[in-house]
């Protein structure tokens, strides 16, 4: 009997060794499934696009593709009241946003970022729909808003997610010719995946790895020159309008 009793420990002895081993190497192999199965850091979303928006026409535009349209870009044209034969004309150009969506803006309207400008929780953010830019036949004012006559600008954009803010941008180049036409080209688009987290405009990757791209020149509407026969008539008043928008556009 005391033989057996020995053999019996003895045996037990080295299963226990076994066991504890395999659970060793079990603990370890399910730490290393578990950060597999950890959510990734968040990303930029960067989408290459080349849409030309006319007269009378608008885009729908979805940042993260979940299928919800987070804002619109509408180029309406309408006319007005009709006095002795004459109607009055308008054409604008607006962001039109999904509700609890907005856009950078200022006394002007949505404001054309320039790039490397943040976009985040310290900007000035108003939804439902922002001018970009404004043309009439009625009174002698000349266009308005941000958007006159840009090339490669951004709209700063502040949208949900299952709930939750996320910031991005849509790079445009907007042309406006008088007497009363806008047109407007969509050349890219871009969202943070984390929340709350801001995005610089014209930024394609993470922060840590910042690129500021400019789309290839076949993506771009033809740059419009500030000192075309249109843009002339203006005259100086509208020109220095022009620069105030530059400089309240820069402090934001």
């Amino acid at each position: 009997m005391k033989r057996s009793e020995k053999k019996t420990a003895e045996l037990s002895d080295s299963l226990h060794r076994r066991l504890d081993g395999y659970a060793l190497a079990a603990s370890l192999a399910g730490v290393s499934l578990l950060a597999l199965v950890q959510p990734s850091e968040g990303k930029i979303v960067y989408t290459r696009a080349h849409h030309v928006i006319i007269n009378g026409q608008s885009f729908r535009l979805d940042l993260n593709h979940d299928g919800v349209t987070d804002l619109t870009v509408e180029n309406k044209y309408y006319t007005g009241s009709c006095q002795s034969g004459i109607c009055s004309h308008f054409q604008r150009l607006a962001a039109k946003l999904a509700p609890g969506n907005s856009v950078v803006y200022n006394v002007f309207g949505a404001v054309a970022m320039k790039p490397g400008m943040r976009i985040g929780p310290r900007r000035a953010f108003r939804g439902d729909v922002e001018t970009m830019a404004f043309l009439d036949t009625v009174t002698s004012r000349g266009p308005s808003g941000s958007w006159l006559n840009v090339r490669n600008r951004y709209l700063g954009v502040k949208f949900k997610i299952n709930g939750e803010i996320h910031y991005g941008w849509a790079r445009l180049t907007v042309d406006v010719q008088l007497p009363i036409q806008i047109t407007a080209t969509l050349t890219g688009y871009a969202y943070e995946t984390t929340p709350n987290k801001s995005i610089t405009a014209g930024q394609t990757r993470d922060p840590d790895d910042t690129v500021i791209e400019e789309p290839h020149a076949s993506l771009t509407a033809p740059p419009t020159q500030l000192a075309t026969l249109g843009t002339l008539a203006l005259g100086a008043p509208k020109l220095s309008i022009w620069r105030r928008e530059e400089l309240i556009s820069g402090k934001q």
